[in-house]
């Protein structure tokens, strides 16, 4: 495995003219300290070099690829004296794991400690993952899982209760920019690109230390004289396309950009987030739905038109397909963002559903209950009904709710939009509904 960040990389011995080591492996770290990126880990500060105090626990490194996650795991088995064992858990079975678990208890036998570092954890299964448990417990291994995937998700409790989970940042700008800069040196000179060619590289890297210095290396081996542009550069390599995991963190974590974008009433970031998910090749039928719900989950009642207008869009979608139906989602997600916002039909609906549960056996009262036959007339049923359509000002302001029960207030309507209107129309039933029952308890 190649180690990615150095920010100060020692001196390594000459590749072979036959087998050229690759520049992310001449790139990397001797120390923590020279690892790019990760501040808030490996800063003074920071939780990792706090944990370096005293005993190394067992950690789950949780980020996306080529963040330093595999160069992290092997700098700690230096820092603290520990030999350092790599398996990958697309690769490795269980039989494997018996082997690797003998072997470290057999080194811990003779004075000297493992830390297993597992690739891509997640993929293990349950029983797989619980194998782990005695060898952490006994202190025979000190585990170090990296994953891309949310770990509450896809690791079991018993290892989460075993492990810390850190969160590793994809690199910024900065961090690619010095990056660039310590490859550059060990190049021997500065990469041919103009300025906005020189950021547009670090961007099509999306993060990635790793593809960076790919990117690099190919950038380097064209032996060009004069500065490459951003159309040259885009010419001469295919843009990489941003990570996006339509099953995993990533999707939930952009379509929760997008929607809080909207409730926000940020079209401009709004269009932003639904561009990322589209490229990224999200279904635009699933990202129709979910747009819709948030018409009326976060618009409602304010604006009327607004859940409307997402199932036009919708329709429209299914009509043109991609990529012109997309522009109908896109004005859809426009008009929800500048649309006057109110959850109240929202909160109403949660708040009948707790009440719903709490008093769930009660039955209607009889004076609503239709009566088909004569013994259920004499029972009651119906007896007392007031047809609403009957009084003059249509409303008869009867109780509807269980006897016995006392009335709740679900909807409280906001001021805004059209939701105003509805608030007057609320007040002036809650006022006559009032002065009808005067007197009736």
């Amino acid at each position: 495995m190649t180690d990615l960040f150095s920010s100060d990389p020692e001196p390594q011995s000459a590749p072979t003219a036959t087998s050229p080591a690759p520049l992310a492996d001449r790139l990397r770290p001797a120390s923590l300290a020279a690892v790019v990126g990760q501040g808030h880990l490996l800063g003074p500060e920071g939780a990792l070099s706090v944990m370096l105090t005293g005993a190394l626990p067992s950690l789950i490194l949780w980020g996306p690829p080529g963040v330093g996650k595999t160069t992290i795991a092997r700098l700690l088995a230096d820092h603290v004296g520990l030999h350092f064992v790599q398996i990958s858990a697309i690769f490795t079975g269980v039989a494997d794991l018996r082997k690797v678990f003998e072997t470290a208890r057999n080194r811990r036998a003779n004075g000297k400690g493992t830390l297993l570092f597992v690739d891509e954890i997640h993929r293990f299964n349950k029983a797989q993952q619980d194998s782990f448990l005695p060898h952490m417990e006994d202190g025979t291994i000190t585990l170090v899982g990296a994953t891309t995937e949310n770990p509450s998700f896809e690791l079991n409790a018993a290892v989460m209760s075993r492990a810390q989970v850190l969160v590793l940042q994809r690199l910024t700008l900065r961090d690619m920019e010095l990056l660039t800069q310590r490859a550059e040196k060990e190049l021997g000179g500065k990469l041919a690109l103009d300025g906005p060619a020189r950021e547009a590289l670090q961007e099509m890297a999306d993060g990635d230390g790793r593809a960076l210095l790919n990117l690099i290396e190919q950038v380097a081996g064209w032996g060009a004289k004069g500065p490459v542009d951003t159309e040259t550069l885009g010419v001469r390599l295919q843009r990489r396309v941003a990570q996006y995991d339509k099953s995993g963190d990533q999707h939930y974590n952009l379509i929760s950009a997008l929607h809080k974008s909207v409730r926000g009433s940020d079209p401009d970031a709004a269009l932003y987030w639904l561009a990322r998910m589209i490229k990224g090749g999200e279904d635009p039928r699933y990202l129709a739905r979910r747009i819709t719900r948030m018409a009326v989950e976060d618009i409602a009642l304010a604006d009327p038109q607004a859940q409307g207008i997402c199932l036009e869009a919708w329709e429209t979608y299914e009509r043109m397909g991609s990529p012109e139906g997309e522009l109908a989602l896109a004005n859809a997600v426009v008009y929800l963002a500048l649309a006057p916002k109110s959850n109240a039909a929202y909160a109403a609906w949660k708040a009948a559903l707790v009440g719903a549960t709490k008093t769930g056996s009660e039955p209607p009262p009889k004076h609503i209950l239709n009566a088909p036959t004569s013994m259920m007339k004499d029972q009651g049923y119906g007896a007392g009904y007031a047809y609403d359509h009957d009084q003059a000002d249509g409303f008869s302001g009867q109780n509807y709710f269980p006897d016995g029960m006392k009335r709740p207030v679900y909807y409280v309507p906001v001021s805004r939009g059209f939701e105003r209107e509805l608030g007057k129309r609320l007040d002036w039933f809650v006022e006559q509904r009032a002065k009808r029952n005067k007197g009736n308890g």
